[in-house]
């Protein structure tokens, strides 16, 4: 399902993601980082928004880098904050944009949309505005803009961060229905303990990878002895 073999970024001369080599079928992937550790941008990287200088990415056996409608199908991407995704001012729009840029026929995509809608019991927002709906409204938007497109990956970038706990909890139930694999970017192990497989990222580069309990374990481990030191040049920005 996720095939990345020796994937670089060097942006402005600085080494970003360095040698990222991941090869896994988990139905439940965990990459675990701390701020400012590469975890979005290998996310990014991952969903075919940012080329990588070197390697190779393949996500359900397409090059996202070289097939961009190809990528479409194959992989939807959920960020921490809906207002970086959301780019049309009704819920029928953003639902519709996805699917029209895969290529399909305008009767199909109003039916998809119509259809994603009920799935969900949010027929009245069609014609919603978006600015009127809460913070987690918009972010339930942009899940079903990507379950729409139904991709074989959903990359998660932290996107219950602000949400309060029953909102966080209804979007959780929907991801664990999805038949997506997930891919889910977090500093807290906690959140991953019974997915698959888990990445932990460190200064661009892998550090650990492997079963997700053993590896969060790990890093919690390694957080807590740096939370403990007194010296603070290793707080993260």
């Amino acid at each position: 399902m996720l095939d990345l073999e020796a994937v670089d970024l060097r942006i402005d001369g600085r080494d970003i993601l360095r040698d990222i080599t991941v090869r896994s079928d988990a139905r439940r992937l965990a990459v675990l980082g701390r701020n400012g550790s590469g975890k979005t941008t290998l996310a990014r990287v991952m969903a075919g928004l940012t080329p990588p200088s070197g390697g190779s990415i393949q996500i359900a056996g397409v090059d996202v880098t070289r097939d961009r409608r190809g990528a479409l199908a194959a992989v939807g991407i959920l960020f921490q904050n809906p207002d970086h995704q959301i780019i049309f001012p009704t819920v029928e729009e953003e639902l519709a944009f996805g699917l029209t840029q895969m290529g399909m026929p305008e009767t199909e995509v109003r039916a998809r949309v119509q259809d994603t809608l009920a799935q969900f019991g949010k027929q009245a927002w069609s014609g919603a505005a978006i600015h009127q709906l809460s913070q987690g409204q918009r972010q339930l938007v942009c899940l079903m803009a990507i379950l729409a497109m139904a991709p074989k990956v959903i990359i998660l970038d932290e996107p219950f961060a602000g949400l309060d706990i029953p909102t966080s909890l209804h979007l959780h139930r929907v991801l664990d229905q999805a038949e997506a694999a997930l891919v889910h970017i977090t500093h807290d192990p906690r959140i991953i303990a019974d997915y698959d497989h888990a990445l932990w990222i460190e200064g661009g580069m892998v550090k650990m990878q492997g079963p997700a309990a053993q590896v969060g374990s790990a890093f919690e481990a390694a957080m807590i002895e740096l939370g403990g030191r007194d010296d603070l040049t290793d707080l993260s920005r």
